[in-house]
């Protein structure tokens, strides 16, 4: 095609849509760091960029997107957002397959993040699509180190959720206070992505959450339950069964089957259930203060090793002071299992704002796990990174 044919088809598919995206939003983050982990459990210590392929923590959860709305009149509003994470560095994820939960980017590095469809109304919003759980939602404005080294999840272990197929609702605000309802349908699969023809519920999981947020106030109760059919050993189960069941399988075939089934009958599985409860205060006089607190009960969907209930308490306190364009924070936790080692997690770190879209950060964390004679479990790291939001 001549090239000045193909310039005007590219001017023509930049100008043409502007009337029709005028309710759109183009957005996204670019977020990097330069990474050094010493991890003990691999001997690993060294360098790299954006945690890499064996690093600890978050995701830097680089992203770009659109999302908008359109007026349907009677003060209701169709709304919609597609979005993708984009790693910038050799961040990637190794998953053996990408399940209805947790979205893998594979060895290209693009991966799903919150795409949703839904109405908005005075009745409050409404969508489906992927999107973070009610419960996970809830603490967020209370973590000081989101998407980095020393993320929550990452260091103390919250569990947080990003669903690929969600129902949710959230209603309007009433005077801070927000409620907020969500159903993962199974769509035959577990949470690790294992095929289950028996996770078929339209509520295979659920999650709810109230917050309140007035001024510098904020608190949050989030309660979520993931059923035992979205666990590995009903899957295998399932599966077993299935082989059993087929008159075409082979002896071979047969007996594999009935090993694998008595070894998944044998997990005492049960839902995996979470409470979540927070409460922050956000720029009093420069000073940000957050606790959080979450009780884990059948972790994993196994309710009991060894006769002794497989349950977990963890907690979290964050305090941070901002100044001029600038903050110092830091961070303490805790994870106590029932069973197994306590861990404790920690960081420090300094954050410069060059603007209200950029900022520069640095941090240290450290993460130690009580198992005697053994350093499974600890890792120490430094972390030096910029964010911009367009």
């Amino acid at each position: 095609m001549n090239r000045k044919l193909i310039s005007l088809a590219v001017a023509a598919a930049v100008t043409a849509p502007a009337a029709a995206l005028a309710d759109a939003t183009l957005y996204g983050k670019a977020h990097v760091s330069i990474d050094w982990f010493d991890i003990k459990e691999i001997d690993y210590k060294g360098w790299g960029l954006n945690r890499g392929r064996i690093g600890k923590g978050a995701t830097r959860a680089s992203r770009l997107g659109v999302k908008g709305s359109e007026d349907l009149g009677g003060g209701l509003k169709a709304i919609y957002q597609v979005e993708f994470g984009i790693p910038l560095a050799n961040e990637r994820n190794y998953h053996i397959a990408d399940g209805e939960f947790n979205t893998s980017s594979g060895e290209t590095g693009l991966e799903m993040r919150d795409s949703y469809v839904g109405l908005k109304g005075d009745f409050g919003t409404f969508f489906v699509g992927r999107h973070d759980t009610p419960l996970h939602v809830s603490t967020v404005p209370l973590e000081m180190f989101d998407d980095t080294m020393a993320d929550y999840a990452g260091t103390v272990g919250f569990d947080d959720i990003h669903a690929d197929n969600i129902i949710t609702y959230i209603t309007p605000s009433f005077g801070g206070f927000q409620f907020t309802a969500a159903t993962i349908p199974g769509s035959a699969s577990t949470r690790d992505g294992l095929r289950n023809r028996k996770s078929d519920s339209l509520a295979e999981a659920y999650s709810l959450a109230a917050t309140y947020g007035n001024g510098p106030w904020y608190a949050s109760a989030a309660y979520e339950v993931l059923t035992d059919q979205l666990s590995t050993e009903k899957a295998v189960a399932t599966i077993a069964q299935d082989v059993l069941a087929d008159p075409n399988s082979t002896s071979g075939d047969r007996a594999l089957a009935t090993t694998l089934l008595n070894a998944a009958n044998a997990v005492n599985t049960a839902d995996f259930k979470k409470w979540r409860v927070g409460l922050g205060i956000r720029d009093l006089s420069g000073f940000y203060l957050s606790a959080i607190y979450e009780k884990q009960k059948a972790i994993d969907f196994v309710e009991k090793i060894n006769g002794k209930d497989n349950d977990a308490d963890l907690w979290q306190g964050q305090l941070g002071y901002a100044f001029g364009n600038n903050m110092i924070k830091g961070m303490y936790g805790k994870n106590k299992p029932d069973i197994g080692d306590e861990t404790k997690s920690w960081a420090v770190g300094f954050d410069h704002n060059f603007s209200k879209r950029t900022k520069a950060y640095v941090l240290y964390t450290k993460v130690d796990k009580d198992t005697k004679g053994s350093d499974e479990g600890d890792w120490k790291g430094f972390s030096l990174g910029m964010i911009h939001d367009f």
